[in-house]
């Protein structure tokens, strides 16, 4: 979700298609009040649209539940593409992960940082939806990404590169789940400074 998403649309831009306008007041609503609590009604309300416009461009709720997951995901790795830029692999990329994640929390959101939009969906949906695929596979390529960096920090130690991308997958979720209970990013500056000095120690 971008700031203009948890925000609302500045003025002076233009509104653009029915489903980017819908996608937006999804991303607004699902993260504020909830994916349970938010109706077709009050998206099609806030995004100023007939209803029709909605089943148009998503099937059902489901489906736009999906393309937001996937939108937030999106979201989520251009600022890690934006965080990373010339930096080379390693070191500098896995703190460019733990930074994206920060960034995140750092938007202007309606009814402030209440964690990570992709948990938050997911804990609302029963198990085996696709929605908690989706999640799933968001989380596994964050740590996937952990592992690439870490890879070319331990050339000569693949395994332990794996064990410690995942310790630090650990460490990011647990200081995202605090940081959302917080309602700010401490918990995620405090494990940044912590994945920091475990690289330290390599």
């Amino acid at each position: 979700m971008s700031a203009v998403d948890a925000g609302g649309t500045p003025s002076g831009k233009k509104r653009g298609s029915a489903r980017d306008r819908l996608l937006r007041a999804a991303a607004r609503r699902f993260y504020a009040d909830g994916v349970a609590a938010t109706g077709i009604d009050t998206i099609t309300a806030e995004a100023g649209v007939a209803k029709m416009s909605l089943y148009n461009n998503f099937s059902s709720k489901a489906d736009l539940v999906l393309a937001y997951l996937d939108a937030r995901h999106e979201e989520w790795l251009g600022l890690y593409q934006q965080r990373l830029g010339d930096a080379r692999p390693g070191r500098a990329g896995v703190l460019a992960v733990f930074d994206a994640y920060a960034d995140h929390a750092a938007f202007a959101y309606e009814r402030g940082f209440r964690g990570c939009g992709l948990l938050n969906a997911a804990a609302e949906l029963p198990a085996g939806d696709p929605g908690r695929v989706t999640v799933r596979r968001h989380k596994e390529e964050v740590e996937s990404l952990l592992a690439g960096h870490l890879e070319q920090l331990l050339p000569e130690r693949p395994d332990d590169a794996r064990v410690l991308a995942e310790h630090l997958s650990f460490l990011l979720e647990g200081a995202m789940a605090r940081a959302g209970l917080d309602g700010s990013d401490t918990r995620l500056r405090h494990a940044r400074t912590m994945a920091v000095d475990l690289m330290d120690r390599l």
